[in-house]
C-alpha cells in the first residue's frame, strides 16, 4: 500500500493533525542547524514526549507530533539555543542571557497543523503560529 500526503491538512484523505517546528537564526540570517529540540506535554505535570535535532534547513526531519498522539492540550518546546550559539563561535557572557528557549503554547483543535517556528538570536526570540 503506498500512502501519501494529500494537501497540508490531510492524509489518505483523512483529517490528520501535526505539530511542526523550524529554527531561524536572526542574528546571522540563516537556518538554525543543529539545535536540540525537546517536545513536552504540560497538561498535569511534565512529560517529555519528543526530542530531535533540527538539520541544514532549520527543521525537523519529521513532525514532533502527529496522527492520535496528538491531542487538545498544554505542550513545550525547549530548544537548545545556548548551546547553538556557543557553537557558532559567538562571544556570550556566562550566563548567556538566553540559554534555553522554552515555548510554552495550547492545542485547541488537534485535528489542524500546528507550526510553531523560533526566530532567534543571542538576545531575543519570537514564535507565531505558523502553517
Amino acid at each position: 500500500m503506498i500512502t501519501r500526503w494529500q494537501d497540508c491538512t490531510s492524509f489518505e484523505g483523512e483529517a490528520m493533525g501535526r505539530l511542526t517546528t523550524h529554527v531561524l537564526d536572526t542574528a546571522q540570517g540563516k537556518p538554525g542547524a543543529g539545535i536540540a529540540v525537546t517536545l513536552y506535554r504540560v497538561d498535569g505535570g511534565r512529560r517529555r514526549i519528543a526530542t530531535a535535532i533540527t538539520n541544514a534547513d532549520g527543521r525537523c526531519d519529521s513532525p514532533l507530533l502527529d496522527g492520535e498522539e496528538f491531542a487538545a492540550g498544554v505542550y513545550e518546546i525547549v530548544f537548545g539555543g545556548g548551546e547553538y550559539y556557543a557553537r557558532s563561535g559567538n562571544t556570550l557572557p556566562e550566563p548567556p542571557f538566553l540559554g534555553e528557549v522554552i515555548l510554552r503554547f495550547g492545542v485547541a483543535a488537534p485535528e489542524q497543523h500546528y507550526h510553531v517556528p523560533l526566530l532567534v538570536s543571542p538576545w531575543s526570540y519570537s514564535t507565531y503560529r505558523g502553517s
